[in-house]
């Protein structure tokens, strides 16, 4: 599915190809909660880096979280890059050296209407505040840390996997 994406400002504008377009993933992880997360959350999408297409580059900024290491005292940083606008501070997306072919565009930055999930994935509630609700289904599934399950996976085992546009090109 082609998307198009944008910060609020107006600043930066994306487009992507994404095959698992359906908004599920909920991670309450403290990264994702402060940097993307509205109601003590955040959402990102799978979509193939190749197909990336960027305007307003110059106003892109970059965070490379922080990471406390185990034992204390030092800290690391994580390889994540997560993109955002520079003006007006908006989340873009996530793009992980580790996972070169993906990028994680977070569904608040998307302005093309995006079909609505069958249910929600609670991820990294280890994290969560106590003031955060989780909210869903009842048989929504649920994670202290990140499930083995990836973005693909679950599109994929639903049946939600969108094909590719008619015409779209890959470079």
């Amino acid at each position: 599915m082609h998307l198009e994406g944008s910060c609020h400002c107006g600043k930066v504008k994306f487009s992507v190809e994404s095959a698992e377009p359906v908004p599920f993933m909920r991670c309450y992880c403290s990264i994702c909660r402060k940097t993307a997360g509205a109601g003590g959350y955040a959402i990102n999408l799978g979509a193939a880096t190749h197909s990336m297409k960027v305007t307003g580059k110059r106003y892109l900024g970059i965070y490379q979280a922080r990471l406390p290491v185990e034992g204390g005292g030092e800290v690391r940083v994580s390889d994540a890059r997560r993109y955002f606008c520079s003006r007006c501070g908006s989340a873009l997306w996530v793009w992980d050296p580790r996972w070169p072919d993906l990028v994680h565009p977070h569904a608040s930055a998307i302005d093309t209407p995006l079909p609505a999930a069958p249910g929600n994935v609670h991820i990294m509630l280890g994290s969560k505040p106590a003031w955060v609700s989780v909210e869903g289904q009842a048989g929504d599934p649920r994670f202290d840390e990140y499930p083995s399950l990836s973005l693909a996976q679950w599109h994929e085992e639903k049946g939600l996997q969108a094909p590719p546009d008619e015409g779209a090109s890959g470079a």
